[in-house]
């Protein structure tokens, strides 16, 4: 069965037309009736998502599967490392026969495995790369070690051109990381989350406002259902500080937001005589001001990026890009904001279709192709691999922006709030 990635388009006014939002229907020429087409299975455990996929290096999906943990996740309240380890081992077997079978392939037809060693959860990625490995030595197969967030940057490059070099932000649950992507394994940050993450403060915050006893969000993650909440809400009805103001650097800081969102909840439920497991009454409003508070964060820091960039000449001038990626790019108001900022700067922005921007077996797939096809990356000795729950992504340029001491004019908050 071969499949292509489905349509995503960002649905934002007229202001944006003008931006290129890239879509699968922008698919990249990669291969010629001539060329090999090579096959690699890639493997994805890195925290509560068991995926497998088979791509080939023309970007088409041969065959998937994917087991969610998140019910059970929401269910105890949040993540138990434990668990989702003990369900990575449950499923992963299964998961990876039914992404051969879809894809009518035997693991023989399959030039390498990758999968996912970096970062992630400890015990979850020993799972995936015991697994991986095993099946790189029953089938004599090429192993590629896969970086998580490195996989996530080049996703977009299954479904549409973006040639290096170009400027990357990728917004998850555990991560907030904004580099320049130079190639497949070269990457210069320039700035990183010091704290919660952007999904991370989502989850939090909604799992503090109980908005899972509201039956329209359950089953929902916490930044799925804050989106969902926005969209009834006004987002200048509370007010949050502008998180490292005074740095002029491109990290991030969700830590102050969230300490703020719980000052604002214990004092609606003071207010209000919340107890249990009430729901404030402006818990829609809330949620509009904090996906507000973290898009403007996000805004800020890409804004002094794209200087930055400018400063230093690191991107040509007619082919600027920014792609979102990660689980948060699939929040659309987000990336609406975000297509302001490339307006102004005179960029494109691209991301991937919701699908592929959460955590699947098909961007470790990818990457593995990248590396495969660049000739980097694939291991014979598979004892010389093991799991780095701790990873850094490329070479940290962080202190050069700060000594570039770039302080910006901020684009207004009503030119950011015009998409809604």
């Amino acid at each position: 069965m071969h499949f292509k990635a489905g349509v995503f388009q960002i649905m934002i006014p007229a202001l944006l037309c003008r931006i290129l939002i890239r879509s699968c229907y922008m698919k990249r020429n990669m291969c010629t009736p001539m060329n090999h087409k090579s096959v690699i299975l890639g493997l994805e455990t890195s925290c509560d998502d068991t995926g497998c996929a088979i791509v080939d290096s023309c970007g088409n999906i041969l065959g998937e599967a994917l087991h969610s943990q998140l019910q059970v996740h929401l269910n105890n309240g949040g993540i138990i490392p434990p668990i989702a380890r003990d369900l990575h081992k449950q499923h992963i077997e299964r998961v990876v026969e039914e992404a051969v079978a879809s894809a009518n392939l035997g693991l023989g037809d399959v030039d390498a495995i990758a999968t996912t060693v970096k970062p992630g959860m400890p015990l979850s990625l020993l799972v995936g790369m015991n697994h991986g490995k095993h099946l790189a030595r029953t089938w004599g197969k090429p192993f590629i070690p896969i970086h998580h967030m490195e996989a996530h940057a080049l996703t977009i490059r299954m479904v549409t051109q973006v040639e290096f070099p170009f400027l990357v932000l990728l917004i998850s649950g555990g991560h907030c990381l904004l580099a320049v992507a130079q190639g497949v394994h070269q990457f210069l940050l320039l700035g990183q989350s010091l704290d919660d993450a952007p999904g991370e403060a989502f989850d939090k915050i909604a799992r503090r406002m109980k908005l899972h006893n509201l039956p329209e969000f359950k089953g929902l993650s916490g930044g799925a259902a804050v989106q969902l909440a926005a969209t009834r809400g006004d987002p200048l009805s509370f007010q949050f500080p502008f998180m490292l103001s005074s740095y002029r650097d491109c990290n991030f800081s969700m830590a102050g937001l969230k300490n703020k969102a719980r000052q604002h909840i214990m004092r609606q439920e003071h207010e209000h005589g919340v107890e249990g497991d009430g729901i404030i009454p402006g818990v829609y409003d809330l949620c509009a001001s904090v996906q507000w508070g973290i898009t403007s964060h996000l805004c800020q820091r890409i804004q002094r990026a794209m200087e930055f960039i400018s400063m230093r000449d690191m991107l040509p001038l007619d082919r600027r890009t920014l792609v979102v990626s990660g689980g948060v790019a699939c929040n659309s108001f987000i990336t609406g904001a975000l297509g302001v900022v490339c307006e102004e700067y005179g960029y494109s922005l691209a991301v991937p279709p919701p699908k592929l921007c959460t955590d699947n077996g098909v961007m470790i797939a990818w990457n593995g192709v990248e590396k495969w096809r660049s000739g980097v990356g694939a291991v014979q000795d598979l004892d010389a691999v093991d799991i780095e729950p701790e990873c850094p992504l490329g070479v940290d340029r962080r202190e050069d922006v700060v000594s570039a001491n770039i302080k910006c004019k901020w684009i207004k908050p009503r030119a950011l709030l015009r998409m809604r």
